[in-house]
């Protein structure tokens, strides 16, 4: 076994969080810079005649897309770093899970340093609501926050779970696709990586998972204020299977909703992008659409407003 000093272990955790701290300030004024531009370009879309609309719905979403993808990446970097610290690596404690595993919380208070470091990254890091570590068969190692484990869970292993399944099969980080959690009002995607052991960089230790918060997105979203400037548009982010993940609107935002049966998402899931004529509902809607990659999966752009009469099946203004 490979030890590290108090200090140098120290050391490795300054130096991450104050990487963390400098990455969130970046990610925080890339969103405003952006966010500002694309809330200007809508609205002199609105002001503007209607041979414009599709160019500057193009525009909005290329930058929601562009900044959503940022988002993940980095949320998944900063899961790849977290799973390369040796406090993290380090799984001696694994024998008191069996001791413990009707506690729902993981391991207890013995294993400081791991629950430190994901107190930590929640702390500098607004996307990432909860921090988790698995064992290599699924079983929970550890949750943070500790103080809110999930009580409504039946089952303390998650190798059910397409970001576990995903994250020792490619060996590399995996985004998960919506899942309702243990509370049915509770939603969530998870972004996870594997965790090596400190013995070696070959064999599985664990995985390392973070869950995406919902609210951060819904609120970046809602903050365009796009429905103040038309209540006919509408912007959604929405996973590989068509299921939402944030919403512009603030009344629909905590809705669950499907969005896998419109050709736009279709078509995006396949890699394209641009602006048809969908029918939800009843309704025919102009809708700009555009993937988001992000590790292995597919998140999709879906900016939605009202057809106009001069735009036809294709988008385009006659």
């Amino acid at each position: 076994m490979i030890h590290q000093s108090k200090t140098e272990s120290e050391s490795v955790l300054t130096i991450l969080f104050i990487f963390l701290s400098f990455f969130s300030l970046m990610c925080f004024q890339d969103f405003g810079i952006n966010y500002t531009y694309a809330a200007a370009s809508l609205n002199q879309s609105v002001q503007n005649s209607q041979d414009v609309v599709v160019r500057h719905n193009t525009l909005l979403v290329n930058i929601l897309a562009n900044n959503l993808g940022n988002r993940l990446n980095q949320l998944g970097s900063i899961l790849e770093i977290t799973a390369n610290l040796p406090q993290i690596r380090n799984v001696s404690s694994a024998h008191l899970l069996n001791q413990m595993f009707n506690t729902l919380h993981g391991i207890p208070q013995a294993d400081i340093e791991k629950r430190q470091v994901a107190k930590n990254i929640i702390a500098s890091n607004s996307g990432l609501y909860e921090i988790f570590l698995l064992k290599p068969n699924g079983d929970e190692y550890l949750y943070e926050p500790y103080s809110t484990p999930p009580q409504g869970s039946t089952s303390l292993n998650f190798a059910f779970r397409d970001y576990f399944q995903g994250a020792i099969r490619t060996k590399d980080a995996y985004l998960g696709n919506v899942i309702t959690s243990y509370d049915p009002s509770i939603r969530e995607a998870v972004i996870a990586v594997p965790v090596y052991s400190l013995n070696d960089n070959s064999t599985i230790a664990g995985v390392l998972a973070g869950g995406i918060d919902f609210n951060v997105l819904n609120k970046e979203l809602q903050s365009l204020n796009i429905t103040s400037l038309d209540d006919n548009v509408r912007v959604v982010y929405v996973d590989s299977n068509g299921q939402k993940v944030a919403d512009s609107d603030v009344n629909k935002s905590a809705t669950p909703e499907s969005f896998a049966n419109l050709n736009s998402f279709k078509n995006a899931i396949n890699g394209q992008s641009g602006s048809i004529i969908d029918t939800m509902g009843n309704t025919n809607m102009l809708i700009t659409y555009k993937p988001v990659k992000a590790f292995q999966n597919t998140f999709v752009v879906l900016l939605m407003q009202a057809n106009n009469s001069n735009i036809n099946q294709r988008g385009i203004l006659t």
